[in-house]
Order: structure tokens, then sequence, then C-alpha cells
């Protein structure tokens, strides 16, 4: 495992220039720089005014605009800066699509040559393998002087029986590096002109970089839900931009403790400072576990502590003496409360730590760390007089015994006061802990109790509870009161791998479920009601297909940053291309497979197009062909065709993109690997960078991948960012194919079925609070208003406004909106608005606030 940092790229482009385009599609010119003069089929640019032209043309063949002022500012660049900007535009672009490597299939003619009868095709392969001699005829057509050795493989193939369609070596599928069948290219594009993309952008000029860059790190550093992988490395970035050494920017909170330990471990980088050091501490380490969150992350490891770190070595002794300090000042109860819950990683951490060098200086912490290493303690020792102190003061709440301290931990206090089936007691307990209270709320209503003591700590816990605990239990409170369906897990470990099983928990008493549903809609609702009021509001009905989101902490790096278990509709056309791409480390050969499950409308699996079966259907799901090694500079591509109206006639409902490594290779030790799909290219070329809708990365300690369904009855696609667990090697869809039905089915339900807050609800709760008056634009692009009735509270408006209830006149002239939650931004909003939109399309971030779907959930934390 690796430290985290800030991205590097063998192109020169700077990471701060790559977090704004991503993040805010602003383009800062005077951190991209390249080598590469910017590409204009034919000829070379003669002119600055040429080169920009060529650098728009290149810059809407993969999907973006160039707005206004960013084309000026190009105009106004020297032709050869201008070649070294647009050289680091465009490399930053390609990656985001997949444009940046080379696609090229097993089949060079795919989809049209892909042969029919996959058994035939491995007949052949196997024949020849088996028979095939040097310096005899071929095998297989009986020509001489055709066969040849390929490399690496060295396996004898007839250039005449495989030349006209294979890009690798037909016996084994590996990557050529040296053979007949070179130079192996990727295949031109066909010349066909397509229209944008959905996801279309327009990019713009960042004015002041340093603006913009604070701007980004601060909304990173408010985020109250923990940072993807992507966000992770974005605000690394931008921390050092923003000058560690004097952090005049830092806020006073971080809500997010993953984030602080970030945050920490980048600014404690260089030699320690007692007095800062101390500062920053006092600052941003409120509970023990913020101190292991830090040393997880100096040691390379994960901020949320799920996977552990590999130890990198002794900590400096200034930082040791002022993380002991720290943990000092918090006091024995709360470290008797922390420390317990990571037992096994404090026990490691306190050989770094050294608690018992000088117990002293740090009279509770050592007495802590004695606790939880069940030390023995002799009287007339240094730690003992130091400990007898210290019990002396808290002696209620630790004894010693034979030698040893004892303390009976809150954690241990509520189980014990559930195992007697004293739930009460629990719940009068946990109510100090208003966050686990809140998690555990529906497994303490379905133990009795009684449900008025609940509601009550629920209420209380609810005002203080973070915005992301809210929505997990209200989706808990729905799933367990409404009827009992599948049981859908997305754990917070590892890349939040999936699982399901039948619900079998007691249904809550609807009387009990939908009081605390209330609790909790009711606080969220008083919580946007407190924000800065605006006159007007727009909201995009379609908003219901997406969620509020979840998990982020384990979210795939997307082209589209889809919340995971949202819905969107198909690209126009009778096709859909999935692609998948991956390069090999040196010295490892990578077998990555992409494959497709197709699930019946009962659950039932009916079939799978793969390396097994190059077709399914004859042209239903055609595969490109199966490659077995990726090395650069190629790498390995490998396609499947869906043709929509094909698979429902054939009774498919849902069909499953999997992703397998075939011969266990975790994703993470690749040199390059991303799926992702597109729309019908239609121009015979296999990856068109304009028809991609989607692009994610694919990494962690994972082999299995399941990133999405496709429901072929409403023609939507469903994104579940999620991976599934698997043993050995030779992954296959035969292999999982029970599993991989169960979970596509059960997934397409549970989010579809509402038990988890809409991306809806949400933006409701934002605009009935703000605002009087909130326009929704419907799906069929349609305006309704809502108006705030006389006397009505803005709960009860946001009830009736998230019920699409009868709409209200609104009267012509009304001011513009300066609050929007759209799935497209492709409105104008006046200066200083706020907006959330999926695909920014025309949104100006120099003009309009841009929100993320966390910053909507963010805003809602509760007032300190």
């Amino acid at each position: 495992m690796t430290r985290l940092t800030a991205p590097t790229t063998t192109s020169g482009v700077h990471p701060v220039a790559v977090a704004l385009a991503r993040r805010a599609g602003l383009v800062a010119t005077g951190l991209l720089h390249g080598g590469r003069k910017v590409r204009r089929p034919g000829r070379r640019p003669a002119g600055t005014a040429e080169g920009v032209t060529a650098l728009e043309a290149d810059v809407l063949a993969l999907g973006w605009l160039i707005g206004p002022r960013l084309r000026a500012a190009l105009a106004a660049l020297p032709a050869e800066r201008l070649a070294s900007v647009g050289h680091g535009l465009l490399t930053t672009l390609e990656t985001a699509v997949g444009a940046h490597a080379p696609h090229v299939p097993l089949f060079k003619d795919f989809p049209r040559r892909v042969p029919a009868d996959t058994q035939e095709l491995y007949v052949r392969r196997m024949f020849a393998l088996l028979l095939q001699r040097p310096e005899q005829p071929c095998v297989l057509c009986g020509r001489v002087r055709t066969v040849h050795p390929v490399s690496p493989c060295a396996h004898l193939t007839c250039v005449a029986c495989w030349d006209e369609g294979y890009t690798a070596c037909p016996i084994c599928h590996r990557r050529i590096t040296d053979g007949p069948f070179l130079p192996v290219v990727a295949p031109p594009s066909g010349g066909r002109t397509l229209a944008l993309p959905r996801r279309a952008e327009l990019l713009e000029l960042a004015d002041d970089v340093d603006r913009a860059v604070h701007q980004a790190l601060a909304a990173l550093l408010a985020r109250r839900t923990p940072l993807s992988p992507t966000d992770q490395r974005d605000l690394l970035a931008l921390v050092d931009h923003a000058g560690p050494a004097e952090p005049t920017w830092l806020p006073d909170e971080v809500p997010v403790r993953e984030t602080r330990a970030l945050l920490l471990d980048r600014l404690l980088a260089g030699p320690v400072e007692p007095a800062p050091t101390a500062a920053l501490l006092d600052r941003y380490v409120t509970t023990a576990t913020d101190v292991l969150r830090l040393l997880a992350v100096r040691d390379g490891g994960d901020p949320g502590l799920v996977e552990s770190p590999k130890r990198r070595g002794s900590l400096p002794r200034p930082l040791r003496r002022a993380l002991l300090a720290r943990l000092d000042a918090l006091g024995l109860p709360a470290l008797l409360a922390d420390l317990p819950r990571h037992r096994d990683r404090w026990l490691a951490a306190a050989e770094n730590l050294h608690p018992f060098e000088q117990p002293a200086r740090h009279p509770e912490a050592a007495t802590a760390f004695a606790v939880l290493r069940r030390t023995t303690v002799t009287p007339d020792s240094r730690l003992g007089r130091v400990v007898a102190e210290v019990v002396a003061a808290y002696a209620p709440l630790i004894r010693p015994v034979a030698g040893r301290l004892h303390a009976a931990s809150p954690a241990a206090r509520v189980e014990a006061a559930l195992a007697s089936g004293d739930v009460d007691t629990a719940v009068e307990l946990l109510a100090h802990r208003p966050g686990e209270l809140l998690r555990r709320a529906v497994a303490l209503a379905a133990r009795g109790g009684a449900p008025e003591r609940l509601c009550a700590a629920v209420a209380a816990a609810a005002r203080t509870g973070s915005p992301g605990v809210l929505i997990a239990a209200l989706g808990a409170v729905r799933a367990a009161t409404w009827p009992a369906g599948t049981r859908l897990f997305f754990p917070r470990g590892g890349r939040a791998r999936l699982w399901a099983e039948p619900d079998r928990r007691p249904r809550l008493p609807a009387v009990v479920g939908g009081e605390l549903e209330d609790l909790l809609v009711t606080e969220l609702r008083e919580r946007a009601a407190r924000l800065p009021r605006v006159d007007v509001a727009l909201l995009d009905a379609a908003l219901a297909d997406l969620m509020a989101p979840f998990a982020e902490r384990t979210a795939s790096d997307a082209l589209v940053r889809l919340p995971r278990g949202s819905a969107r509709p198909l690209p126009d056309g009778r096709r859909v291309r999935l692609f998948l791409h991956w390069t090999e480390p040196a010295g490892t050969r990578v077998d990555l497979d992409l494959s497709v499950a197709m699930i019946a409308d009962d659950g039932g699996f009916v079939g799978w197009c793969d390396y097994t079966r190059l077709r399914f259907g004859d042209t239903a799901a055609v595969h490109s062909g199966d490659l077995t090694s990726a090395p650069a500079p190629l790498g390995a591509s490998e396609f499947v065709d869906l043709d929509i109206p094909a698979l429902t006639r054939r009774g498919i409902r849902y069909v499953a993109m999997v992703v397998f490594s075939y011969n266990d290779v975790p994703f993470e030790e690749m040199t390059d690997a991303f799926a992702g799909f597109m729309g019908d290219p239609g121009n015979g070329a296999p990856f068109e960078p304009k028809a991609v809708e989607q692009r994610f990365d694919l990494t962690g300690r994972v082999k299995i991948a399941t990133p999405l369904v496709v429901d072929l009855r409403s023609r939507a696609l469903r994104w579940i960012d999620a991976t599934m667990t698997g043993t050995g090697g030779e992954h296959s869809v035969a292999r999982y194919s029970r599993t991989l039905a169960r979970l596509t089915v059960a997934a397409d339900e549970h989010f579809a079925a509402g038990r988890r807050v809409s991306l809806w609800e949400l933006a409701c709760w934002h605009a009935a609070g703000r605002a009087d008056t909130v326009l929704v634009r419907g799906r069929d692009g349609g305006l309704t208003g809502y108006r705030r009735a006389d006397g009505e509270s803005p709960a009860a408006f946001a009830g009736r406004l998230t019920a699409r209830g009868p709409a209200d006149e609104v009267p012509d002239g009304i001011a513009e909106p300066r609050f929007a939650a759209l799935v497209r931004g492709d409105v104008a909003l006046p200066a200083g608005a706020q907006a959330y939109a999926l695909h920014r399309a025309e949104l100006d971030p120099e003009r309009v606030t841009l929100l993320g779907a966390a910053d909507l959930l963010a805003d809602l934390a509760p007032r300190r």
C-alpha cells in the first residue's frame, strides 16, 4: 500500500489544472504545458488563429465546448505557448474520457467480423496449437511458408488463416510484441460527425487561479460526507498549491474526520515546529480516533480505518510528544471510550508513540494506554506513581485489580444492557452518543422498549446529527417499515462490496416507523429553512432518478459523477457499446474480461456474452474478443455491443455489466485500467470519444467489478459502482450467474422503490426552505409553479412540493431563480446564483456557484 499523494502525470499536466477542470470546468492556462502540437488533420497550423480553431475542433471531438473568455485567452497566446497549452488541455480531456489510450480489439473489424460460433473458433485454435509444426504446411489451410512464430508466446500461426481478422496471437490471444501481424494500430475514426453527447459541458477560463483553488479547497474541506479517492487526490493537490507552509486559508472547522486526517498529514509533512503543530492539533483533533486516522494516513493507509496500513517507520520525537500531549488533553474518560473501538490498531500505534517513556508529561494518556495494553503496573515504578494519582482522581471510572487497570467502556455498558433486554437503558446510554443512536435506531425499535423514549432520544440526537447520518437513518427506517423485500448491503469497507439477502427483520409498526421518519424529515426540512433566502428556486423533476450521495469514500473516479443507485435514460439509438481498457505492469501478465449477464423479469439468469460466447442471439450482444495480456504501449481493449430491441425480444429485462480479473490480479496493480459505455458510435471505429457517456477507473484490491445495470424495459441505466467478492482465479459469468442475477434485481428494486433519499427530495427541502416560489421543470421540458400559501410552514410546503401536488399559478415577471437543482444546466442563471447540475452544460463557474450532490447534503448540517 502506497501513501496517498497528489497525482503526477507523465505528460506534464499539473494536478491542480486537472482538479479545476474536473471540479469546475475551469481551465488554468498558466498550469498547462507540454510538448505536443495541437493536432490538425492534413496540415500544420499556420498561426495562432488557425491553431485556436484546430484546438476547438479537437476539444469538440472529445465532447466539450470552449467558452468565449477561454477562447479569447487562447487567441492572445503566442503560437508556441498555444501549442503547449493545447497539449495539456487535450491530455486532460482525453484522460477524462478514455481517449488517451489506443483501443485495439482482438478482431480488427469488430463488430461485423466477430465469429458466430465460439466453439468452432476454439476448436480451430486448439487444432493449430496441438498439430502445427515448424516448416510444415498449415494444418488448417494447407498453405506452405505461411506459418511463423509470434512473440512473446512463440505460438506457430498461419498468416493466411488469421492475419485478416486478428490483432493478437490467434492461439492464446496475448498481445504480440514481434511477429507477422505487426504493426497493430488503433483503427481510425470512420469520419461520421456525431452530435454532442448529453454530458457536453462548457470550459471557461480560470481568471484568478488562486481564487479558484481556494474556492475548490474550501468546498472540499466543508464537505460533510467522506471524500471519494478522486476528491482526496484533488484535495492534496489543492493544498500543495495553496501553500501548506503558511495556511492562512485554513477554516476553523473541517467537519469530516477523514478529511481532517488528510489535511493534517499534508500540513505536518515537513519539519515539526512545536507551537504551530500544537495549534493545528488543538484545532482539528477532537477525539483519540482523530490521532489514529492521522497515523494511518502517515503510514500510507486509509483515513477511514478500513484497511490496515503498512508501517512506514518511527515518528519524529517532536510529533510524537505533540500527539501524546493532545491525547492527554482530551481527558481520561474520552480516551477510555475511544481507544477500545480500535484496540488492535492502538496497540500497534503505541509502539510508535511510546506512551510510557515519560508518563509524567501525559499522565492521563499513559493511564489510558495502560488500561488498553493490560499492563501490569508496579506501585513503586515511575509509571505506577503517575497512574496512582490518575486512578485516585477517576476512582469511579477506573480501578486496579491484581496490578492491572480495568474500566468499563460506554460501548460495553450498552451491549450489556441490550443483552439483558433492557432496551430503555441502552437508549439512555446511547443518547450521549447521538451518531451511534441514529445508526442503531431501527435495531433499537425492533427490540421493543418504550417507543416514546426512543422517539424522544432520536429527536434530540437528530438536532446534532450530520446530514449523512440522518438520511442513512431515514433510509433504514423506510426499509424496516415498508413491506419486506431483498436487503441490499453496501458496507463501508474495502471498495463497497455489494451483496443481497432476503430481509428477515421484523417489520416496525407503522406508527413507530412513521413517527421516526417524520422526526428525521422534519429536522432536515427545518435546517433547510435556516439557509440564506432566495426569491425563486428552479428544480428538475428528473432529479427523482438520482440518489442522494452515500458511500462516497469508495466512489470510482468517473467522467460523470453519478451518486450510487442513480438511474439515467439510455442514449438515443438502437445500440449501446460497453468498453474496457487496461495496461499491465511490466513482468506481470494480466487478463481482464468484459462480460455481460442477461437476467429475465423474474430474476432468472438467461444467458451471457463474454470470452466463452462471443455472440448472444446472433447480433443481440456481440463481444470483440478475449485479449489475455495487455503490455504497454498498446494495452488491451474489449467491447460488447448491446442491441436493445433484439435483447428485449428475447425476454431479457436486465443486462449487468461485469469486469473480471480472470487470473486474479487486483485492479490496483494495473498501470491503467478503466471501463465505461457509449452510445452507438455508428462509424465502425470501436472507440469514439464523443459517443462516451460514462468512463470510470477500476481501482482497489478487488477483482470483480459490477458497475452498472441496464433495465431494457425502461431503457434506463442504473449506476451501482460496486464490486463483488470472489475466490481463486478463472472468474467468469457462468461461475457467478446466480449471484449476479440476485444482485441485479435487488439493486434495481432497492433504489427504484424509494427507500433511499433521492436528490429530488433533497432539492425540494432546499427549495421549499429557502424560497416562496419554486419552478419545476418537468421531464417534457414544461414549467409548473408552486407558491407557499399564507400561513403555510416551510415543512408543509416541502411536503406538498415533494409529492408534486397540484401546481399553483405563478404570475409573469417573477425574479430569476437564484437557486437551481437540475439534471442539465442549460438555463441562464443570474450572477451569484447557486446551482447543482449533474451536467454543467452552459453554466459559467465564474458567475454561478456550482454545487455537487454532496454539497447539497452538506448544507443541511446542524447549526453550531
